[in-house]
């Protein structure tokens, strides 16, 4: 599905593979280490190659631990994608769990910008083994685009959200559908 926000950009729902999507960058559900052992991470670097890892190690040795706030950036490797941006979610529980989320994804697109990208592909952060619930993050992910766009000119022309399970998909559609996201 597709929709195009008042400030022009493309925004799309798709059931897919992340790891495939030819775009710009694609973001990456990271934790503060940036070890990619399992989820999202784990498949990115088993398809990207170990280059990716390597460059989010010697990016901790440069910068430290990643923030909410400020993702960190690989190359993609052998990825169709020029870039992997890790943002770090929220662990559901840990408290504060919305603003961190919405603090991550906002800060996936700036970095997006700072690397002139005009595409860019996010998974649904944090609702894997970090437990967010899935509907919540589908509503925090379109208001934050939203916002994010709304009132400033970017580069950025289009926003995938590729989703791996039926369960996910079923979820986001259902935020996707809502009258106040679906601008009906």
């Amino acid at each position: 599905m597709e929709k195009r926000l008042a400030s022009g950009q493309v925004i799309q729902l798709v059931r897919g593979d992340l790891t495939l999507e030819e775009v710009d960058a694609i973001v990456n559900a990271a934790n503060p280490y940036l070890y990619h052992g399992g989820g999202v991470a784990w498949a990115i670097v088993r398809r990207g190659g170990s280059a990716i890892q390597e460059e989010s190690d010697a990016w901790i040795r440069t910068h430290g631990l990643v923030t909410h706030d400020r993702p960190a950036w690989t190359s993609g490797g052998h990825l169709p994608a020029r870039y992997v941006i890790h943002a770090v979610g929220p662990v559901w529980g840990e408290g504060g769990e919305d603003e961190k989320l919405e603090r991550a994804i906002r800060g996936a697109l700036r970095t997006a910008e700072e690397l002139g990208c005009s595409s860019v592909a996010f998974p649904a952060i944090s609702t894997g083994i970090f437990g967010f619930p899935k509907e919540r993050a589908a509503q925090i992910m379109f208001e934050t685009f939203d916002d994010f766009f709304s009132g400033q000119k970017s580069g950025i022309e289009l926003v995938k959200v590729v989703l791996w399970d039926r369960k996910t998909v079923d979820a986001f559609l259902e935020e996707w559908r809502r009258p106040e996201l679906s601008g009906e």
